[in-house]
Order: structure tokens, then sequence, then C-alpha cells
């Protein structure tokens, strides 16, 4: 019996680690990236946020997706509306406007935030292999639905496109395999 309930205990756990993002601060990536060269994908998410919750829930949390992301990129989780200091490219990023007494309700705008491009939540942001800015992708999205974005940055298949009409094509001709 004991031999059952540890096996069963084994594959939990098992099956929870295989369907997780390995979320760091935008801080630690940029260190991480010094080692090893690689993308970063953002999540700028605020703590009110539904659609960001959603994105969380249904999206990151797919096995799919989360490993696809670990594989590819140093995930970073940002509150866009928190109080995280960030240090990127010799400037010092902070929320002046952050108040304490509304951190799980509307706050003031990040600094950071606002040098990403974001202007809604969520936005997805990626950065590339020597943290320099790409793209912000806002919106919620499905496993389906993020997969061509994932795998257009991390494959800088987006280099190659000079004008809508490529990215269009790109998008008729992409198979993608994410569920949802």
């Amino acid at each position: 019996m004991k031999k059952i309930f540890l096996l069963i205990c084994l594959l939990s756990i098992g099956f929870l680690n295989a369907q997780k993002v390995d979320w760091m601060s935008m801080n630690e990536a940029l260190e991480a990236q010094k080692k090893e060269p690689k993308k970063i994908l953002v999540d700028a998410y605020t703590n009110w946020c539904g659609p960001c919750k959603m994105l969380e829930k249904n999206t990151f949390s797919n096995e799919k997706v989360a490993n696809y992301i670990n594989e590819n990129f140093y995930a970073v989780k940002f509150n866009a509306e928190g109080n995280e200091t960030i240090k990127y490219k010799d400037t010092i990023f902070k929320n002046n406007n952050f108040d304490p007494a509304r951190e799980n309700s509307r706050n003031g705008v990040h600094d950071f935030a606002r040098a990403m491009g974001v202007t809604a939540y969520p936005t997805i942001v990626f950065f590339d292999e020597e943290g320099n800015f790409i793209a912000p992708i806002k919106g919620y999205m499905s496993p389906g639905q993020i997969e061509i974005f994932l795998k257009v940055f991390a494959s800088d298949d987006y280099k190659k496109m000079k004008s809508d009409e490529a990215w269009k094509k790109y998008q008729e001709e992409f198979k993608g395999t994410f569920s949802g």
C-alpha cells in the first residue's frame, strides 16, 4: 500500500513539474543571459487583471506551451504595476507611483512596463539573446494562439519578415501543434 501511495505521489509531482513555466525576475533573466544567451519572454500582468489570470491558468499551464517556453526562453513574470526595481541597459526602472495599500487593485504603472510598450494587460514582451527589445504582443492568447508567436521569435523567423504580406503568408503557412 505504501508503494502505491509513493508511486501516485511521484507521478503527481512529475505531472505538475512538466506543466510549469520556470518563471524568474527580469534581473535574474538578464544575469542568466550573460552566462547562457537565450531569448527572454516577459509576461507583463497585474494582480487585478482577469485575462492575465486566464493566461496563467489556460495557456502557461499547458504542457506543450510550458515546455516550449522553458526550452527556448528565460521566462519572466513581471507585475506591470508592482514595486520591483529593474536594471536594464544601465538604467534603473521603478514604479514611483506604487501604493502598497493598493497592491491588489489598480496601481501606478511601472516605468519598465512603459519602456516595453505595455499599454494593455496581459502583454507578452520578447527580447533577443542580448536583452534587446523585439516586440510586445497584447492580450489573452490560448495555447494555439500563442504558439505562432513563441515559434516565430524563438526561430528568428521574424527577422525575415519585411512586410505585412510576409507576416500574413507566414501565418497562412504555419502548422501549429499546440492544442487550445
